[in-house]
């Protein structure tokens, strides 16, 4: 059989291809949001900023505050004795009192007692009343003159023979959780929550439409409120570390127990941090400009920082605006996070302060989500 008569094969290039159509990956109703928050996250890697003002800012803070408020020894009392009849008897009464060791007096002419008393040298100033008895000079609006007055003649009086009618005796106690510093933590957790939240979600937003990077996003069928959920949600991840590194560092430097669940802590840190990411979108849902927002942040957060109780007790403002103060959510916040350190309050007896928080973010999120433009 010759080569032209051979029986042809088919080959590869013969054979006919089946062409395999290959169903395009779907996207499920979250990856939008789950890509939005880890690129959010990424971005904050490259922040170092954050690095300090999320998280060592609050434990200088602490330092400095635990260290100045720490707890001491009583104050010297300074008293001043005004020279002439009867200064060195009051003088030898004093030293020779059970309180000559917190007390330091001594005898000066008039015109340098009040000087003294007047620049804040003294605490008190004593002269005599010509009687055979003293008078007081005292500042009723300095305390440690008022106390100074209090102890010099209960000092006097037991010098000159006075007897206590009723037998008294006295205990220092000075326990974890009655301490300044252990009221000062839970009140800077919450007020780092409110300061990252707002400051970093307005910030991120202004600066996205001041570089028309919200513009671009207008184009793609990502939902707006996938987009400003992942903003919000992605405090929730700072607040964890927030929350350790605060905790941790009152306990190791200061001691200081927590007696409450763990669970409830990061609980009540979630909601806070979503409660005020919400309120931070609201700010800056319309800002085109970080003065504009930096304004916005600042008008909304100083009645927090005052009222709400972060440095000292919201007790020492009237009662007639106690209410109101309880609205605001830092206080809210504070108080539910002091219930749950330093007296291991349970979560469901934070339920009123739960909802003054949920109802926060809850209104502020839907009104960012109403009010809220790209450009």
């Amino acid at each position: 059989m010759s080569v032209s008569q051979q029986p042809v094969r088919p080959t590869e290039i013969d054979k006919p291809r089946t062409t395999s159509h290959a169903r395009p990956a779907q996207n499920g109703r979250w990856s939008a949001y789950l890509h939005l928050l880890v690129a959010r996250l990424k971005e904050l890697q490259r922040e170092p900023e954050v690095v300090f003002w999320v998280f060592l800012f609050p434990l200088l803070l602490a330092l400095g505050l635990g260290i100045a408020f720490r707890n001491k020894p009583a104050d010297i009392t300074s008293v001043a004795i005004v020279s002439g009849p009867g200064a060195q008897d009051a003088l030898v009464m004093i030293q020779g009192s059970p309180l000559k060791s917190s007390v330091r007096a001594e005898v000066l002419d008039p015109t340098s007692a009040m000087k003294g008393f007047r620049l804040g040298k003294y605490d008190l100033v004593i002269e005599s009343d010509g009687n055979g008895g003293f008078r007081y000079r005292y500042d009723p609006a300095r305390p440690e003159s008022v106390l100074s007055r209090t102890e010099i003649d209960d000092a006097l009086q037991a010098a000159a023979g006075r007897k206590n009618p009723v037998p008294t005796s006295a205990q220092a106690s000075s326990e974890p959780g009655s301490r300044y510093i252990d009221f000062l933590i839970p009140g800077l957790l919450g007020m780092n929550l409110m300061n990252s939240g707002m400051w970093g979600i307005g910030f991120a937003l202004v600066e996205m439409r001041q570089r028309k990077l919200l513009k671009r996003f207008v184009a793609t069928p990502m939902r707006r409120s996938d987009f400003l959920l992942a903003l919000t949600s992605s405090r929730i991840v700072l607040m964890l570390l927030e929350v350790g590194l605060l905790l941790g560092f009152g306990g190791l430097v200061f001691h200081m127990q927590v007696l409450g669940s763990v669970f409830t802590i990061v609980f009540l840190g979630a909601i806070g941090a979503v409660a005020f990411g919400g309120l931070g979108l609201l700010t800056a849902s319309r800002a085109q400009k970080i003065e504009s927002v930096s304004g916005l942040m600042n008008l909304v957060m100083m009645p927090m920082w005052i009222f709400s109780g972060v440095f000292f007790s919201y007790e020492r403002f009237p009662a007639v605006v106690h209410p109101l103060i309880k609205m605001l959510p830092l206080t809210a916040l504070n108080d539910a996070l002091r219930a749950t350190i330093l007296e291991g309050a349970s979560l469901t007896a934070q339920s009123g302060r739960l909802l003054v928080l949920v109802l926060w973010g809850g209104i502020s999120f839907a009104l960012a989500l109403r009010w809220f433009r790209w450009t």
